[in-house]
Parts: C-alpha cells; sequence; structure tokens
C-alpha cells in the first residue's frame, strides 16, 4: 500500500497535479525569436484605437509597418542586435496625428512673411510693418498674415465696419506697398501704395464674389473681401525673379512647412487646395527624400484644367505611401469673420447704415455656378470632392448639389465619401442631412473656440446655439466628423485642437454650447482614424493595428485622461512615420 501511495504521488507531481485537484501554474515556454524588427516601442501606454486591443505596452515595427502590437515581455522577441529600442518609460504613444485640413504651402509662406497671428491690436501690426519697411528695400513688398480684429483688445479709430482704414499704414510705409491677409484668408488689407499698384480707386467695381470695402465718400479703405483680395498686384514693381530662384523658393516653403508639421506630431497632412505645379513639386521632393510628412492633396483648378489633368494627375500612394491626390476642391463662400461666409439671413451685428453696395448675408463665390459640372468631373474621374462652405446658405446650397449628383448618377456618398470642409454654420434642418446623404463633416475643433465672440456677434445666441460647431448634433445624425486646424489660419499644432475639441473652452473660462464638446476618445478618433476614412486610407493608418503603416506620436501626457487644464501643456517627444523617427523633442 505504501508503495501504490508513493507511486500515485510521484505521477501527481510529474503529471503537474496538486492533490487538491487544481492543474498547477507551470510557466509558459518561451516564444521563439521572431524576425527583428527593425524599431521597437516598449513600456508605453499606447492607445491604438483599434477596438480588438484598445491598450498596449509595446509596438514592433519592419519595414514600415507594424508587426506586433502587446506587452513588452511579448516583444521581446522582436529585438535583435540591429533594432533601434525606445522606452517610453510609461509616455502615451497614439496613431500619428493627421491634420484634416490644411493648406501645407501656406505654413511654408507664414515662415517666411511677417506672422500676425498673434497680434493684439492694429497698432501693434503698423508697428511691425514700420520694421519690416527698415529692413526693406524702397518698392519692395511687405507681405503678412495673420491679423483678425475679433481678437484686437481695442476697435481701431478711425473705422469702417470695425476694419481700420489705409492711413496709418500710409505713414510707415510711403513707398513700400503693403498686403495683409486676414488670419482666415478671405479678406486682404492693403495700403496706398498697394492700391496705386493695383488700380484699386474708387471706381472700382466690386469683383464677382468680392467686396472693395469703402468708406462714407466712396473711398476704399484698404479692406479687401474674397475675391476682391485677387485685385491686387502682389510683387508689382519688383523685378521678376528668375525660374531657378521661384523654384528654389518654392522647395524652401515645402520643407518650412514639412518640419512644422513633423515638430507638432502629425505624420499625415491633409491639403486644401493645390494646383498641379505644387503636386509635381512635391513628388520631385519625395523622390529626392525630402519629405517626412505623408501628403494627401486636394487639387484646385478650373473643370478645363481638371478634365484635361485629372486622369495623369490622380495619384495614389505614391512614394511608398507619401502622397496621395484623389480630391478636387472648391470654394462656395467666405469666413464668418470678414462677414463672407454666405448666410440664410443677414449678419446680426451689420449696421444699418452701411455703404451701398455691401452684402447683408455674405458673398457666394463665382465656384457655385459651376460646382455642378465639378461634381460630375468628380465622378467621371473617380475622385472626391471637397468644398469649403461655412455659412448655413453655402451649406444648403452645396448640400443640395450633392444630392443631386448623387441621385443623377445612382451613386451614394458613403461610397464616394465626399466632403464639407468647414460646415462651421447649419440649419437645423440640413444636419440631419449629412448623415443621410453620408456627407463628411471635415471640421476643426480650433475655429470652435477661436470664433466663439464673433459667432455670437454675427449670428446671436439662437442661430449660434442651432447650428455652430454642432459636433454631437452631427455625429448622432450619421455623419463622420473629422478635425483639423486650416493652418495657417490657426496654429497647425493638433493638441490645441484637441483641447478645444473636448473643452469647447474659451480663454476666458466660459464654455461654447459644451453639449456639443466630444469625450477624449471621439476627440482622437476625430484626429485620427476619422481623417484617415475620410481619404480612404483607413486600411493604411488611424490605429496602431498589425499591417498598417507605423505612423505614431508619443507625447509627454496622456491626453485621453489628464485633467482639461492639462492637456495643452502636452508636449511632443517622437513623431515616427513608417517607423522612423522624423522628430525627437527637446
Amino acid at each position: 500500500m505504501r508503495l501504490i501511495t508513493a507511486a500515485v504521488l510521484l505521477a501527481a507531481v510529474i503529471g503537474g497535479v496538486h492533490l487538491t485537484g487544481h492543474a498547477s501554474q507551470a510557466p509558459p515556454p518561451p516564444q521563439a525569436q521572431a524576425e527583428p524588427a527593425d524599431l521597437v516601442l516598449r513600456n508605453g501606454r499606447i492607445v491604438t484605437l483599434d477596438d480588438r486591443a484598445p491598450e498596449a505596452q509595446a509596438l514592433a515595427a519592419r519595414g514600415g509597418r507594424i508587426v506586433a502590437v502587446g506587452t513588452t515581455a511579448d516583444l521581446a522577441r522582436y529585438v535583435g542586435p540591429n533594432t533601434q529600442v525606445i522606452d517610453l518609460n510609461g509616455q502615451f504613444a497614439m496613431p500619428g496625428f493627421i491634420e484634416g485640413h490644411g493648406h501645407f504651402t501656406g505654413i511654408g509662406e507664414g515662415k517666411l512673411n511677417l506672422d500676425l497671428m498673434n497680434t493684439k491690436s492694429w497698432d501693434e501690426i503698423v508697428h511691425m510693418v514700420a520694421e519690416a519697411v527698415e529692413k526693406a528695400k524702397p518698392g519692395q513688398w511687405i507681405v503678412g498674415r495673420g491679423w483678425h480684429q475679433e481678437k484686437w483688445t481695442s476697435t481701431p479709430a478711425p473705422n469702417v465696419e470695425g476694419f481700420p482704414t489705409h492711413e496709418s499704414l500710409d505713414k510707415v510705409a510711403p513707398n513700400n506697398p503693403v498686403v495683409l491677409t486676414h488670419a482666415s484668408g478671405h479678406a486682404s488689407f492693403v495700403n496706398a501704395k498697394a492700391m496705386e499698384l493695383s488700380n484699386i480707386t474708387k471706381d472700382t467695381a466690386n469683383p464677382r464674389g468680392g467686396e472693395v470695402l469703402k468708406d462714407k465718400d466712396g473711398n476704399p479703405t484698404g479692406l479687401l473681401r474674397e475675391s476682391a483680395s485677387g485685385l491686387v498686384r502682389n510683387g508689382a514693381g519688383e523685378p521678376t525673379p528668375t525660374a531657378a530662384d521661384a523654384d528654389a523658393r518654392a522647395r524652401r516653403v515645402l520643407e518650412l512647412a514639412d518640419k512644422e508639421a513633423i515638430s507638432k506630431g502629425i505624420t499625415s497632412f491633409q491639403d486644401a487646395g493645390s494646383g498641379f505645379d505644387v503636386i509635381n513639386r512635391v513628388k520631385s521632393m519625395i523622390d529626392q527624400g525630402r519629405m517626412n510628412v505623408r501628403l494627401w492633396m486636394m487639387i484646385r483648378s478650373s473643370n478645363a484644367s481638371l478634365r484635361q489633368n485629372l486622369p495623369v494627375a490622380r495619384t495614389i500612394g505614391y512614394g511608398n505611401n507619401m502622397l496621395t491626390v484623389r480630391a478636387i476642391k472648391v470654394t462656395s463662400d467666405g469666413a464668418l469673420g470678414s462677414r463672407g461666409a454666405w448666410l440664410l439671413e443677414p449678419y446680426a451685428d451689420l449696421p444699418e447704415n452701411v455703404p451701398a453696395g455691401t452684402s447683408r448675408t455674405g458673398l457666394p463665390s463665382a465656384a457655385v455656378a459651376s460646382l455642378p459640372e465639378t461634381a460630375q468631373i468628380a465622378v467621371d474621374q473617380n475622385m472626391q470632392l471637397c468644398v469649403h462652405a461655412i455659412g448655413d446658405r453655402a451649406n444648403r446650397e452645396v448640400l443640395n448639389i450633392y444630392e443631386d449628383a448623387f441621385k443623377k448618377n445612382a451613386k451614394n456618398g458613403k461610397e464616394l465619401r465626399w466632403r464639407m470642409e468647414h460646415a462651421q454654420h447649419l440649419s437645423a434642418a440640413d444636419i440631419p442631412r449629412f448623415g443621410q446623404l453620408g456627407v463628411i463633416a471635415s471640421m476643426q475643433g480650433i475655429h470652435c473656440t477661436s470664433d466663439a465672440i464673433s459667432v455670437l456677434q454675427r449670428l446671436g445666441e439662437k442661430r449660434a446655439e442651432e447650428g455652430a460647431y454642432v459636433w454631437q448634433k452631427l455625429m448622432k445624425s450619421g455623419a463622420l466628423v473629422t478635425n483639423g486646424t486650416d493652418a495657417p489660419v490657426e496654429d497647425v499644432d493638433p493638441i490645441a485642437s484637441y483641447y478645444a475639441t473636448v473643452t469647447r473652452k474659451l480663454t476666458d473660462g466660459r464654455v461654447f454650447y459644451g453639449d456639443q464638446k466630444m469625450s477624449r476618445i471621439e476627440g482622437l478618433r476625430s484626429y485620427t482614424i476619422n481623417n484617415a476614412i475620410a481619404a480612404f486610407e483607413e486600411d493604411l493608418k488611424g490605429s496602431l493595428t498589425v499591417g498598417k503603416l507605423a505612423d505614431v506620436t508619443v507625447l509627454t501626457k496622456d491626453i485621453t485622461t489628464v485633467p482639461d487644464d492639462q492637456i495643452r501643456t502636452a508636449k511632443v517627444v517622437y513623431t515616427i512615420v513608417g517607423g522612423k523617427v522624423v522628430y525627437k523633442g527637446q
């Protein structure tokens, strides 16, 4: 009997069974060494936005793609002698930020001209122009961008509709033409010398879709709305640059924009309208290895040019997915700040005694008349159509054109993924149409808080509450809502726009209709996977999923969990594109 009992005990030990009847927790066998990765991130707090595995500690990339996501222990087998290993030390990693609507060359141009974005008064701007004149040659144009009269601490005197008059610029720049573009890009301010060289006088008629603002005596004030900015002959009187000089400058603009984007954690950038020449230059720079951020570009051109050039220009995944060109950009109206947005009802703050000829409901662009033809070109050429529409009238008119195109071609919006760029101010009757038609609302969170004060002034509380930046209402309609900055209208910083999206908090602490703010994860999705879907790129990017591009942004703080007031203090630690570190923070 003792021998039998001993045999049973020995069998139990060998079999790994405790006498209690439970299986022993024997350590799992070591995993086999995998093919080494090019890059391994470990010991991090990784939010993947992949519902199958929403969080992880580590990620491995090889050949520009993600090959594994899991725990630090699991991914140890991907580390080889040549693997770059980055210990995140608990820092936050996420799918790379995708800028959903910006103007790429505009960012670079802003680095070469006067940056007026943070100016607080007209006097400050005049002072900056005076300093620029001291460094400039006689006759050289002084160019700047970024001013916004609603952000000034005081109203200039004299003024017309709150805008200054040109005499103050004339005093500091009598011999240098000056053109200063509004932050929105939908208005410009010029001095007398610029008007002289551009033949802008009291007899100048308003161009279609634009307005030369004049005082009570009919004299131009210097403010040019919408298409009237096209009257300015920028560069007139200066020597014409050689072709080589012009090309070198254009490439410098692209390099500056690229550097700015990756420094802000952006791995992909959706460019809201460039010409065929810019696209060709981008291809050349990709071939030379001089671009780090991935570009998805909309083409802005005439219908005749689109028909002729799209068959060749349409590009998917050029240069190892560094460039895609598959969208057309059209502008249907202007901006709210300059009173160019096309509204159903008059502006609430427009004085009764405005000069004759001033539009009380904004300015539809000349392109609206030809938009149905553009829509057909987009269908015929398998291109997405992306239309700038800010005012409620503009959004309604564009939705009508979209709906007609879908019916005419037996298509649906979800299949075509056509977009409304901005969709800022909507009539309650049109909000459900976004979901019903499958139209993407390509919006910018930072605009909400940046423009909130002027929104209330321009529209009044009723219209503002009904349809201003109504992210939740749009999402509940079934629409996809994306995010961006519209840079250089705003700083291209996605963290600032994310903060605005999830808080809707103004600088004075007030919250702008907080029921429409996004949750932290909704906000993150709007800046990653939603933007990928809006570009037909969800199989490539937008989540940290095995097989997708290894595009990752690492931040000092977890913006999905830190208190609201700490979100904006998060800094970019790494920007990783295709498994390569293209930016490292200080």
